[in-house]
């Protein structure tokens, strides 16, 4: 009686799986034309105007608002506000691009320029039509700086040590807590701020 090699399914499988690999299926991570022009015109930005001022902004500690409104009028900020709320309605790619891109002109005016997108990640993800809308449309229209408010002196990025609280007294919200090291905080015009509503360390 004649067997079959035992592992013959395997080694088919496998030969299978090597095949879709080598063939024309296989994942692109090639950059679109739209995606380099993005890129392109962020990098542009950092070498033209980011970094000639860099060395200023360091030396005074100005907040760079004249950098912000540039980057503002290009679509450089933002970048995620959906186009229904008046943004570039940028992906998580193309934001990272930029985010890289205006790095290279200094880490520090970068994060003053895309800070606010920490701000409106939560926006974007739970708010509702009319919050997103009043909110996001702000920060579209005028180039202005949102603040992303979870940080304590005693919780960071474990938020279960979050202490501040959040309790409803009649159509208001009152927030009790301290909050530390937050990004452009001094300048923002609204915060996105993390509190908790109950004794569950599990409930905001």
């Amino acid at each position: 009686m004649s067997m079959g090699h035992p592992n013959k399914s395997f080694f088919t499988l496998m030969g299978n799986i090597s095949s879709l690999y080598s063939s024309r299926r296989s994942m692109s991570f090639d950059l679109s034309d739209q995606q380099r022009e993005i890129q392109q015109n962020a990098l542009k930005f950092a070498k033209e105007i980011i970094l000639p001022n860099a060395a200023k902004h360091d030396r005074t500690m100005e907040f760079p608002w004249q950098i912000i409104k540039q980057a503002h009028s290009l679509g450089l900020m933002n970048t995620m506000i959906p186009e229904k709320y008046g943004g570039p309605g940028c992906g998580n790619l193309e934001t990272a691009l930029i985010v890289e891109a205006l790095a290279y002109g200094c880490s520090a005016i970068q994060l003053a320029i895309m800070g606010p997108s920490l701000a409106l990640a939560p926006l974007l993800l739970a708010g509702t039509d009319e919050q997103k809308k009043k909110y996001a449309g702000m920060l579209a229209e005028e180039p202005l700086i949102a603040s992303y408010c979870v940080t304590e002196p005693g919780a960071g990025s474990d938020v279960s040590g979050v202490k501040t609280t959040c309790v409803l007294k009649g159509d208001n919200w009152v927030l009790n807590g301290s909050k530390a090291w937050i990004t452009g905080g001094g300048y923002a015009k609204w915060f996105f701020v993390l509190a908790r509503s109950g004794s569950d360390p599990k409930v905001f």
